[in-house]
């Protein structure tokens, strides 16, 4: 039965950390992983593991990927259940194409004074004629761009922030395409 997804941040944009899925199943597969499937070249990785920790999860994919690989990421697990929050909670059931709606994972809850800077990006481009709304839940930053993912100004400030020194918290973006299909996957037959 699968039980978690991992997701892997950074990996097969441009040129460098180019990862085959069919070496993250491998991997996934030789920690002792059960069910394992991935989804589409961005890094995500549905598996069964019961009794463990999404941050022990985490940190022993992302060991046994460098060790495999020349590959670093940053990974995160969600449990089913909390994808399944995930989805549940959308502050945005209005947006009906799924490539305008992106859900930020985090590793840790989002603190308030991260919820303050996307409060302040927002404000940013806002002001500069932007219709993208942002919304924090937990450690999910739900991100709506009706003007598409390439065009937001709310991204493309958020990205500011990412850039400066300020210490970044471990975070991976997906499309609500595939949140959802990640969804499926944990709950479809094995």
């Amino acid at each position: 039965m699968r039980t978690h997804v991992g997701l892997l941040s950074g990996v097969n944009v441009g040129k460098h950390n180019q990862l085959a899925m069919s070496d993250l199943r491998d991997i996934a597969e030789r920690l002792g992983y059960g069910d394992v499937a991935t989804y589409i070249r961005s890094g995500n990785v549905v598996f069964g593991s019961p009794g463990r920790g999404a941050l022990e999860l985490a940190l022993e994919l992302e060991a046994a990927i460098e060790e495999s690989t020349d590959v670093r990421t940053r990974v995160v697990v969600l449990s089913r259940d909390e994808l399944a929050a995930v989805v549940s909670s959308n502050p945005y059931p209005q947006e009906t194409d799924p490539k305008r709606l992106h859900a930020v994972f985090h590793r840790d809850p989002i603190g308030p004074d991260e919820v303050a800077a996307v409060r302040a990006a927002e404000e940013r481009a806002s002001a500069k004629g932007s219709r993208d709304e942002a919304t924090a839940r937990g450690a999910c930053l739900y991100l709506r761009t009706p003007d598409g993912l390439g065009r937001s100004v709310l991204a493309a400030e958020l990205g500011r922030r990412r850039g400066s020194g300020a210490q970044q918290p471990v975070q991976t973006m997906r499309n609500w395409a595939t949140v959802t299909r990640l969804l499926e996957m944990l709950d479809a037959p094995a």
